[in-house]
């Protein structure tokens, strides 16, 4: 399965929760593998669940509605504060989601993101406000995000915003690289340099 990143597009799923944590994203009891798969199951799984019991979800959280699906999750003003569990991205990530929006995220969050082929996009508040309102009137709204370009566009109503990220990363995240990838990508120019050298 390719891991690279370009165009998105898609319907969302919004959770709009202010200061959600990393412990929120993954709780600190579902830590115990090492390897990157199954975390999807337990993504917000106290928001989902009551007594943490799969059999008993919260319909009324977006996770458990089947109304609301789609590879971007919406979420509110600082996401991913807390601890540097990588975790939490591996989660989303497992989940399904190549792309989270909100308009603020933290650092180590973020940079866990691009280095797990998950895409933070950070918009204006304005522009976030818009995107939880459209979803809420119409859930199968779609949003497309361009890479190549750094846009994030609400198609229905064309309403767009640019945004940044890392050079590096994004070359990685078109690519599909990790960082081992990259440096492998440039082989023949390392060669070159090498024979070069006295």
């Amino acid at each position: 399965m390719s891991k690279s990143i370009n165009i998105v597009r898609s319907t969302v799923v919004p959770v709009n929760i202010e200061n959600i944590d990393t412990d929120q994203i993954i709780p600190a009891r579902f830590l115990k593998s090492t390897s990157r798969e199954g975390f999807g199951k337990n993504l917000f799984r106290d928001w989902r669940y009551n007594n943490d019991d799969e059999n008993q979800p919260k319909a009324d959280f977006p996770l458990n509605d089947p109304t609301y699906k789609g590879k971007i999750l919406v979420a509110a003003r600082n996401f991913g504060c807390g601890s540097s569990r990588e975790h939490a991205a591996w989660a989303i990530k497992d989940a399904g989601f190549d792309v989270v929006v909100s308009s603020f995220f933290a650092d180590i969050f973020r940079n866990n993101s691009l280095n797990n082929f998950l895409l933070p996009i950070q918009v204006s508040e304005a522009f976030l406000q818009q995107l939880f309102e459209t979803v809420a009137k119409d859930p199968a709204a779609e949003v497309a995000v361009n890479l190549e370009q750094q846009t994030i566009t609400i198609v229905a109503s064309g309403a767009q915003e640019t945004f940044e990220i890392n050079s590096y990363k994004k070359t990685c995240l078109l690519n599909g690289y990790d960082d081992i990838d990259y440096l492998l990508s440039m082989r023949s120019e390392i060669e070159a340099f090498e024979a070069a050298r006295p």
